[in-house]
């Protein structure tokens, strides 16, 4: 099922709301070159009082939990180097951070990075990270679940505003790889 567009009282395309994102998300959108067209993508206003899934959920309905996905940065480390990783899985999911993500990355241990590093490097706000505008160093994992719906309500950048990208743009972002089993119930 695709994301209902007009469950949301305020969906414009991304492109023409570039004010409202933060700067490294909306770059990345002005240099789009995915095969799915930037077009497609979709800014979503919603008060930042409501950004966190519970939430969203409370105000929107259940069906929120099968077509939204959370953006989680992880640390990787193994002999001293650190690695950062974006992880984005189905909301009703968690990421699979000591099993497929430390494979992943070849971590010898691998956890959630700090609040001040994954807002600090990301260029974006803590709750509201997302994989679009992410530094090009960092892996962005991609639960298959994730790439395989239609659309998925993911975070803007800030708090404020979500962005619905088809599931195909988000499995062909730069740096990333579409995982099976990286988010488990």
């Amino acid at each position: 099922m695709p994301v209902p567009m007009d469950a949301f009282d305020d969906v414009r395309p991304a492109t023409d709301c570039l004010d409202l994102l933060r700067e490294p998300v909306a770059a990345a959108l002005r240099d789009w070159r995915g095969s799915v067209p930037v077009e497609e993508i979709r800014f979503v206003d919603t008060d930042p009082e409501i950004a966190d899934t519970e939430r969203l959920v409370e105000h929107y309905g259940a069906w929120l939990l099968e077509q939204s996905a959370n953006c989680v940065v992880v640390a990787g480390k193994r002999a001293g180097e650190v690695t950062l990783a974006a992880c984005l899985v189905l909301s009703h999911t968690r990421v699979d951070v000591n099993g497929a993500v430390r494979r992943q990355l070849g971590a010898r241990k691998a956890s959630f990075a700090p609040m001040d590093t994954a807002v600090g490097d990301s260029g974006m706000e803590y709750g509201g990270i997302t994989p679009i505008g992410l530094p090009a160093a960092w892996p962005i994992l991609v639960d298959a679940a994730v790439a395989d719906i239609p659309y998925a309500l993911i975070g803007s950048g800030s708090r404020r505003g979500k962005l619905i990208v088809p599931g195909k743009a988000l499995a062909e972002l730069p740096g990333g790889t579409v995982l099976e089993g990286l988010g488990v119930a």
